[in-house]
């Protein structure tokens, strides 16, 4: 029987971008996936909290980046950014000659999915909460079911702080679910890409009774469904090749980054950008 070969699309890599270092909990997630898939990560380190700036300057950034990725040859696009998708994935896909995919629909599907009772709480960051774009992707796929969203500013310095377990984070994580909490919920959609470090905790306060949502999880196996399905899946193999890209402070990104993957990093590239 002749081996089928295969077309190089599939050895090319996935692109993953973020507005800075939470988007590598979707790389951890991919990894453990789809362990033969090459990864292309981009951090915009250099212009670093995206949530206090305006929708056109996200946007331009976004399309930046989209740019710079595209130019390396991937095959998908993943915006592992809630704050990017929410407000530039349009931009995005218009711009991509390639499948884009992005959080905030990955995580909406997982949490129509698995809710019981029809309420589900929303996590995230003020910008992503303020978006409403949670709630709308999940009216979207079912309009009768119930969405409570709070807004979480400090989870991410916690978290980038390494303060995964301690008691600030624990009584920080118990004041902001108390409202979402008593709205009876099953379901907790952990709406921020640095969140899933916080997972044990958050399920500890939550009680074992509720579902969390990690979107990283979610869009993992959303793209390994769409490689599968446009015959793109790499199955050389072969060890991967995992890229880092950075716009600043490449010290600082991997020593967070190696905290968030688990695994030492070896190749950090700086790139300036606008090229």
């Amino acid at each position: 029987m002749k081996e089928k070969t295969m077309t190089p699309e599939r050895v090319h890599p996935i692109g993953v971008f973020d507005s800075g270092v939470g988007g590598l909990t979707v790389v951890r997630a991919l990894m453990e996936r789809l362990p033969f898939e090459n990864i292309i990560y981009f951090g915009d380190t250099a212009r670093v909290p995206y949530g206090v700036k305006s929708v056109e300057t996200i946007t331009r950034y976004a399309s930046e980046i989209t740019t710079f990725l595209l130019k390396q040859q991937v095959k998908l696009l993943i915006i592992a950014c809630n704050t990017i998708a929410s407000v530039a994935y349009e931009a995005v896909a218009k711009l991509s000659s390639v499948p884009v995919l992005e959080v905030i629909d990955a995580g909406a599907r997982h949490a129509v999915k698995a809710t019981r009772n029809g309420h589900i709480g929303v996590i995230g960051t003020p910008t992503t909460i303020n978006s409403n774009a949670y709630a709308r992707n999940i009216h979207r796929l079912d309009p009768s079911l119930r969405v409570f969203s709070q807004a979480c500013a400090l989870f991410v310095p916690l978290v980038e702080e390494g303060w995964l377990d301690h008691p600030v984070t624990r009584l920080t994580a118990q004041e902001y679910l108390k409202p979402v909490l008593a709205e009876h919920i099953d379901t907790l959609v952990l709406g921020c890409t640095h969140y899933p470090l916080l997972k044990a905790l958050l399920q500890e306060v939550t009680g074992p009774d509720i579902h969390l949502v990690d979107s990283a999880e979610a869009m993992a196996n959303i793209t390994a469904g769409l490689l599968t399905q446009q015959e793109l899946a790499n199955t050389d193999g072969t060890p991967p090749e995992y890229r880092f890209y950075v716009s600043d402070v490449p010290n600082r990104f991997q020593t967070i980054a190696e905290r968030f993957l688990g695994r030492s990093l070896s190749r950090i590239e700086v790139v300036k950008l606008p090229l």
